[in-house]
């Protein structure tokens, strides 16, 4: 179990490495969005390697503007991956909680909004395309 956690930052430090040193707007070698290739829409995730990148520069604004939904949900998926690496560090062998179909249910219909208001091209929403 340590093992695996060793293995997952060393690739996520691997990651932010490369995206520290390589800006997406300027490299081709990352990988296209499939969704917004076949459908020509941005899905929730588009502009998220853009952001990170802003984001590691300690450029929010900026990271906020390519994709404010990530930037809404990082903080709440960093607390839970810290809450979850201090447990296994502990040894504290605990069975993964579930969570609540609300939850599940709350988290589909924001990324669907989000996604339905990106791509509409009224002035009050265009803030949100990256």
């Amino acid at each position: 179990m340590l093992a695996s956690a060793a293995v997952s930052v060393v690739f996520a430090a691997l990651a932010l490495g490369v995206l520290f040193f390589f800006d997406p707007s300027r490299y081709a070698f990352y990988p296209a969005c499939p969704f917004h290739e076949l459908t020509g829409w941005n899905c929730p995730g588009c502009g998220s390697l853009r952001a990170v990148h802003q984001l590691i520069h300690g450029r929010l604004a900026a990271a906020f503007r390519l994709n404010p939904f990530l930037c809404a949900a990082l903080p709440v998926m960093l607390v839970a991956a810290a809450k979850t690496a201090i447990q296994q560090l502990r040894g504290a062998a605990q069975e993964p909680k579930a969570v609540s179909p609300f939850w599940i249910r709350l988290l589909l219909a924001a990324l669907i909004l989000f996604t339905v208001l990106r791509n509409l091209p009224l002035a009050p929403f265009t803030w949100l395309v990256p």
